[in-house]
């Protein structure tokens, strides 16, 4: 029987459970990472069929004639086995990979020629037809994720550029529903050929650095997969990369600068060398000490006269909380960081917002301000606020925030995701924004000023309810894209978005100069990072010092 007959033009074979006779050449051994190989034959002449097929090396006896050995590459075999559709544990067989189980193959010949690898040159509307086949991705392939690199060797790529969060380009429901189907059309998982977990090295990448996001594949060879759900090239050749650059610190204009950062859970056990592993962050004193590093590195890049801050360990104010060092180690080398004092929190949750200011640069008006009423402090972080004033210039407002995630731990009835892209804690992300506008509405700070920026990580994509509910207010998104996406702050799942915004008042926003994003985190590979698995890159750099970009923006503040 062909193996076209076998795989059929369906999601699983019409022969499942039944023994039938294959004949071809193996294409790849992959015992050793897969358990199995895979074997194609010359083709049944149907473009709708595969014409390869994977053999499971588990329960599976080999006869050679003539030369005994192993089954390699190369090898013309003839097989009997049953076939099955193999599928993790507890998954349907609907999309999962059909195959041989049971197997007796017979070695017909040694050496023969491989089949020859069919050339992709667009996003195929269906990879079934391909399952099992010998393939080489002619058509430029961009590096959109690789949140599993480091746990199983995998990259996460995509035909015609980058993937978006369907949520910051569309509005939710049917049209962010339509992006999400045309990111799984144009999605395709890049695998190392084993399911082992932390690989020590990526064979793939031929000795070159983990790659960023955006970088791109000119040449892929591989065989195509369907294992844990997905479709995915198992690769059998280095990767060819054109590696996208590191973006240099952004300059923004004006004179004075607002900047804006998720710290990725900075905590420094007990402020004294010792408490670690932290809660949340650092898992001994060494990590604590190169994940301050590389934040310190950030700030100082950036160059800001204010900085938002979010995860903040909320351990008080005094010299062994994390805001206290995190400020003695951006003045170790002359500089004139100061932080906000709110007393106490703000918030009980175990992280929380902060501002820091270089007192050389611009002073406190008055005293912070924060909100903990309604979801701020259980579930939204509460903000922070504080008027400042740059020279002679009028007082301004910061306002710090971290709105509640969009994880789905005790997410009940309109807090549920609603399937229509915005994820769990919607309506308490959107009440946030409805209750923090009121209470700026109240001046908080008692400056009187209508110069106000809301920074900060909203946990919500652009097109989403809560920042949306701004927009609608009145205020203005300072990344306001001209023409497609605006800069992203934030890589999930091969998907980027924003995350993290900047908006301000109309006031505000007349004296706006400058935005920008710096993509020095979140393009990165996590395995680069602090706590990285199988990178080497760890200086005391700004690289990948947390999971979100950064964001500066400059203003004219200096005169009235």
């Amino acid at each position: 029987m062909s193996i076209g007959a076998v795989q059929g033009t369906g999601a699983t074979s019409l022969h499942l459970g039944q023994a039938v006779t294959v004949e071809g050449v193996v294409t790849a051994d992959m015992r050793e990472g897969l358990g199995g190989w895979f074997v194609q034959d010359a083709g049944d002449g149907d473009p709708a069929t595969s014409d390869g097929l994977f053999i499971a090396a588990d329960g599976a006896s080999i006869h050679a004639r003539g030369e005994a050995g192993p089954l390699l590459a190369g090898d013309r075999v003839r097989a009997f086995g049953t076939v099955a559709e193999l599928h993790a544990e507890g998954q349907s067989t609907r999309g999962t990979l059909t195959s041989l189980s049971n197997a007796t193959l017979t070695v017909v010949a040694r050496e023969a020629r491989l089949p020859g690898a069919v050339a992709i040159t667009t996003a195929p509307d269906d990879w079934e037809r391909y399952e099992g086949m010998r393939v080489r991705i002619d058509a430029p392939l961009t590096i959109s994720g690789h949140h599993d690199l480091a746990r199983r060797g995998t990259l996460v790529a995509s035909f015609d550029g980058r993937l978006h969060v369907p949520t910051e380009i569309a509005p939710p429901g049917d049209a962010a529903r339509a992006v999400m189907a045309d990111n799984a059309r144009r999605r395709l998982l890049i695998d190392d050929g084993s399911d082992a977990e932390r690989p020590e090295t990526l064979w793939y990448l031929d000795g070159q650095p983990p790659p960023r996001s955006g970088s791109t594949i000119t040449l892929a060879e591989g065989i195509v997969d369907q294992r844990h759900g997905q479709y995915r090239l198992q690769a059998t050749a280095p990767l060819r990369i054109a590696s996208a650059p590191r973006p240099e610190p952004p300059r923004v204009g004006g004179d004075t600068r607002i900047a804006a950062f998720n710290l990725e859970n900075l905590f420094n056990g007990d402020g004294r060398g010792g408490g670690f592993p932290t809660a949340r962050g650092a898992r001994t004193l060494a990590e604590y000490e190169a994940q301050l590093a590389r934040l310190v590195a950030t700030i100082h890049a950036l160059d800001p006269d204010i900085a938002a801050l979010m995860e903040l360990e909320n351990d008080g104010f005094d010299r062994h909380s994390s805001i206290a060092q995190l400020v003695d180690a951006l003045n170790a080398a002359g500089a004139d960081w100061r932080y906000v004092d709110a007393g106490q929190g703000p918030g009980d949750d175990a992280i929380r917002v902060g501002l820091l200011y270089r007192a050389g640069h611009v002073r406190p008006v008055g005293r912070a301000a924060t909100l903990e009423d309604g979801p701020f402090g259980p579930r939204s972080r509460a903000p922070l606020a504080q008027a400042f004033r740059r020279g002679d210039g009028p007082a301004f407002v910061v306002v710090a925030n971290h709105f509640k995630s969009k994880g789905c731990s005790e997410a009940e009835g309109a807090e549920r995701d609603q399937g229509d892209g915005q994820a769990c804690w919607n309506a308490l992300r959107t009440d946030s924004a409805q209750r923090l506008m009121a209470w700026l509405g109240t001046n908080p700070t008692g400056s009187g000023s209508d110069l106000v920026a809301i920074v900060g990580d909203l946990n919500a994509y652009a097109m989403e309810d809560p920042v949306q509910a701004f927009i609608a207010a009145g205020w203005v998104d300072a990344f306001l894209p001209a023409h497609g996406p605006a800069p992203h702050s934030y890589v999930f799942d091969g998907q980027a978005g924003r995350l993290d915004h900047a908006l301000l008042s109309p006031a505000l926003a007349a004296r706006l100069v400058g935005a920008a994003k710096w993509h020095s985190n979140a393009d990165e590979p996590q395995n680069v990072g602090y706590r990285g698995a199988n990178g080497s890159d760890r200086p005391a750099s700004p690289w990948r010092s947390s999971d979100h970009d950064s964001l500066v923006t400059g203003f004219r503040l200096a005169t009235p």
